[in-house]
């Protein structure tokens, strides 16, 4: 248990959530088992055991953000208590789907934590103009580090998301445009550099699931999902070999399902919950002898583009992510890269993905093809093999943080 509780809290420092040493993950066996070795005397470990007194839970976190996360939680947190509604609510999918929203509180105190932590899976904790969050695992510390890291991810795409659209709406102030500037300039530059990935196409499973295993790594280790979610796939023939749901994309391994095209096999029931979307892109594709892989993660920057819209007074405003009908798409002409943005919904629903992307991603050409869909993340397509998915995915989530600090700049001090 120890070396788990070690290896969460190193992850969460290795993609530069925290910093070392402020990252405290305990967990409960025989008895509590630490991430670290902490004292007796640190108000951490006394703050963390009496939560664990007065809750049913078996891991629990408690870190301060690092970096710009550290100054966009702490500046959500300050507006969400100023204006009484304590709590963050981002627009994300993620946050809309798991954690609905972050409560704040204002107050390092076991019982207040508590008390928000029996509503959601964590907290954001004002202490001294400084933000940090606590969060729980039921089942595993595991659980802990994945709502933690999606809090970051939330918080993040929230306040960029936030001062955009105030901006469009001309009510910027003087103190959010400086909070403003202090954030970005602890924005970390995007790398460029390209990992060295598989050539395909592949003609058996065993290298296509090689190609899919280093793909999903590097994926995350770029920066370009939410903790480490996403989706990767690779048809060969009429099957189609996909990541399972809830899987690591950094640690694939066995977590890669063969799913017959046919539905023949039960190998589905285990797979990505956007398996249904897959499975219609590449059945779209065939018809054109097209994409043989998909790779799907959410970053920051193309979530953050999908959520701008300029009509403040749609009428369908609260339904985007599944109703939308405006045709919006990020086009950088120089490149004639056009991605469009659509809504679709997690599953086979009407308003499913497997009803949106296909149409979506079928529709470009090119070598950036790639559908961003609203608050939810970027899908691209491999001719043979993930070089050119991932190229786009990188692309595309270059040109959309370009964009943005284009659009904020046209709209000007408000």
């Amino acid at each position: 248990m120890i070396t788990l509780l070690a290896k969460y809290a190193a992850k969460l420092t290795a993609t530069g959530l925290c910093a070392p040493g402020d990252v405290l993950l305990a967990a409960l066996d025989d008895e509590l088992g630490w991430s670290q070795v902490v004292e007796s005397s640190d108000p951490r470990r006394g703050l963390m055991e009496e939560i664990f007194a007065g809750m049913s839970i078996s891991a629990l976190l408690l870190a301060r953000p690092a970096g710009v996360y550290q100054a966009v939680m702490a500046e959500l947190a300050r507006q969400a208590l100023a204006d009484g509604s304590r709590s963050i609510t981002p627009g994300d999918c993620e946050t809309r789907t798991f954690l609905h929203d972050l409560p704040v509180v204002d107050s390092l105190h076991a019982v207040v934590i508590i008390q928000a932590l029996r509503q959601r899976k964590g907290c954001v904790i004002l202490h001294e103009g400084e933000a940090f969050v606590a969060a729980f695992g039921s089942v595993s510390p595991e659980q802990a580090y994945v709502t933690f890291s999606s809090m970051c991810f939330a918080s993040f795409v929230a306040y960029f998301a936030d001062h955009l659209r105030t901006l469009r709406a001309g009510a910027m102030t003087d103190q959010r445009r400086a909070a403003f500037a202090r954030s970005t300039a602890l924005l970390q530059d995007d790398r460029s550099d390209r990992p060295d990935l598989l050539p395909g196409p592949f003609e058996d499973e065993d290298a296509a699931r090689e190609a899919m295993i280093q793909a999903g790594r590097s994926t995350v280790e770029y920066g370009l999902v939410d903790s480490y979610f996403g989706n990767i796939s690779y048809r060969l023939g009429d099957t189609i070999l996909i990541s399972q749901t809830g899987s690591s994309l950094d640690e694939l391994g066995a977590c890669i399902d063969p799913c017959r095209m046919d539905g023949s096999s039960c190998a589905g029931l285990t797979a990505s919950s956007e398996y249904s979307a897959h499975k219609a892109v590449y059945e779209a594709e065939l018809a054109q002898n097209g994409a043989r892989a998909i790779l799907h993660g959410h970053p920051r920057f193309s979530v953050i583009l999908s959520l701008d819209c300029p009509r403040l007074d749609c009428p369908k405003l609260g339904e985007c992510h599944r109703a939308c009908d405006t045709a919006r798409a990020v086009v950088d002409a120089t490149c004639g890269m056009a991605v469009p943005i659509v809504p679709g919904e997690v599953g086979t629903g009407p308003f499913g993905l497997c009803n949106t992307l296909p149409q979506a991603l079928t529709g470009t050409s090119g070598e950036k093809r790639g559908a961003i869909v609203y608050g939810h993340g970027l899908f691209t397509l491999g001719a043979v093999d993930f070089r050119d998915a991932f190229a786009s995915l990188m692309d595309v989530e270059h040109f959309c943080r370009a964009e943005y600090f284009r659009r904020v700049g046209e709209l000007g001090p408000r």
